[in-house]
């Protein structure tokens, strides 16, 4: 049975991180208490990242990943709807991918995953988009890990 994607809500998004959304009225809005380093070596790193959309939904997912040691916030620059497929550790280590969620995002959301937040790749909706991707690295191998995983679909809804 495919995993039905739901629109990201910061409830529904809380126990894999905080959905970023400019304030609505003129002012500032700060979302550093999301923000994660559990390296003292590592640096801060600022990049910026396009993407091509994809042919549309069901996408069948293969590979999840993880920055066990930094949070790493997605804020779109320039998007329409991305989708966010997140899900808990299982038991024995690893992805639980059983009890993975997927919800899809405005381009006026952002987010940002805690530190050891099992999630799909970035993955956009009906055109090209460009984020800007904040993390902590030191370059060894705890910046990311990538685990493949049985594979399961993501749908859209009715």
């Amino acid at each position: 049975m495919p995993l039905i994607v739901r629109a990201l809500t910061p409830e529904a998004f809380a126990p894999y991180g905080d959905v970023l959304t400019a304030p609505a009225d003129a002012g500032r809005q700060y979302f550093e208490a999301g923000l994660g380093n559990l390296r003292p070596g590592a640096h801060a790193s600022l990049s910026m990242v396009n993407r091509a959309p994809i042919d549309g939904l069901p996408l069948e997912v293969t590979l999840l990943e993880r920055h066990e040691f930094s949070s790493q916030t997605f804020v779109p620059t320039d998007a329409s709807r991305w989708l966010i497929i997140v899900c808990p550790h299982a038991p024995g280590g690893g992805p639980d991918a059983a009890q993975a969620i997927a919800f899809v995002a405005s381009g006026g959301q952002g987010v940002t995953y805690r530190p050891n937040t099992w999630h799909h790749g970035l993955t956009v909706l009906d055109r090209p988009a460009s984020f800007a991707v904040f993390m902590w690295r030191d370059g060894t191998q705890g910046d990311e890990e990538f685990v493949t995983v049985e594979p399961f679909t993501v749908a859209a809804p009715g």
